[in-house]
């Protein structure tokens, strides 16, 4: 297996850094548009020959170090009860939020072998596609960022009823997180017992919030999760956008991996965290807008950065953007590979 990944997570010595991206499975290849015409998005998610066709994409199209499945963040609130819409060019929409006592009393701690067995079978069949060409990532939101949705019934900007809940019953917020931070720990255990070979925690909207309340309401439950996983070895990466204020908070979970995104400096990361765990990132997604000429230029300001050794993971900020010309993508990935080589060895 490329297990240059893997070793990265873990800080082993790599012969090159190893590169993939987030949402690296999505709208910016024509294969996946091809598919994604004959069937929704969440049939897709739920089809798990159609999530390991589009999961194994971009390894054979772009040539990246790893795949990560097909899925979204919402499968496990839906799991927990909640009737789950994706609208065309609107986002996720809820139908039944959560704003009392009684909607999180209805809510359920999902069994993922029986709720969400569509993702281990997408899983365990991306394995067989995939053979031994590259790792397997599973993934799941925070339960910061999953209940603000839950809340809101949506997306949203101001978030204004999860704020509103969060300092004004904060025990019935905590009620949610602590429910949602077991529901994403089984989930994350059955993904590795499926055959993931790394997770990942997306807390998207971490960011949202004051540093204080940052440690309160998100990071503290993220740590719930890391402390009680059970696995064996497969690294874990904590991505929390927006929260450079707390980098070395997030190192000291217990996590192998930290993800940071584009707003803050890569050298500037590593002087935070130190050798205590490895890096992912940061490349801003809308350069990759740019000329594969300036985007090679960027890809090594970041590897410069970083320095020599291991512990960095190349990817982006954050998502790739739908629009993005494949070509450009792979520009990127080609960059890493080729530039990355001198800053390992001995």
């Amino acid at each position: 297996m490329n297990d240059l990944f893997l070793r990265a997570c873990k800080r082993q010595r790599v012969e090159r850094t190893p590169v993939w991206m987030m949402r690296q499975a999505g709208r910016y290849l024509p294969e996946y548009r091809a598919i994604r015409a004959k069937a929704d998005f969440l049939t897709m998610c739920k089809t798990p020959e159609l999530a390991a066709e589009v999961t194994v994409q971009p390894v054979d199209i772009i040539g990246v170090d790893a795949a990560i499945i097909f899925s979204d963040i919402l499968v496990v609130p839906e799991a927990m009860g909640l009737h789950l819409e994706m609208i065309e060019a609107k986002g996720p929409r809820f139908l039944n939020p959560v704003r009392t006592q009684d909607d999180i009393d209805a809510l359920r701690i999902p069994d993922p072998e029986k709720n969400l067995r569509y993702v281990m079978q997408a899983l365990e069949t991306t394995k067989r596609i995939l053979g031994k060409r590259v790792p397997l990532i599973g993934f799941a939101g925070s339960p910061w960022t999953l209940a603000a949705y839950m809340i809101e019934g949506s997306g949203g900007k101001e978030w204004k009823h999860t704020k509103r809940m969060m300092l004004d019953q904060p025990e019935l917020m905590m009620a949610l997180l602590d429910k949602l931070a077991d529901s994403v720990r089984l989930y994350l255990e059955a993904q590795l017992a499926a055959g993931a070979d790394a997770i990942q925690i997306f807390d998207t909207w971490g960011g949202v919030l004051t540093p204080d309340h940052y440690k309160k309401f998100s990071l503290e439950y993220i740590h719930a999760i890391v402390a009680k996983l059970h696995r064996n070895g497969q690294p874990v990466i904590v991505f929390s956008k927006g929260a450079n204020h707390s980098l070395k908070d997030i190192a000291d979970i217990g996590a192998d991996v930290v993800g940071i995104d584009w707003t803050i400096d890569m050298a500037d990361a590593k002087n935070q965290i130190g050798e205590q765990v490895a890096l992912q990132g940061n490349l801003d997604p809308s350069y990759l807008y740019g000329s594969p000429s300036a985007i090679r230029r960027e890809v090594k300001s970041i590897l410069k950065k970083f320095g020599k050794g291991s512990g960095h993971v190349f990817n982006l900020g954050h998502g790739i953007f739908p629009d993005v010309p494949v070509e450009h993508a792979r520009a990127m990935v080609d960059a890493v590979k080729e530039e990355s080589v001198s800053f390992h060895g001995s």
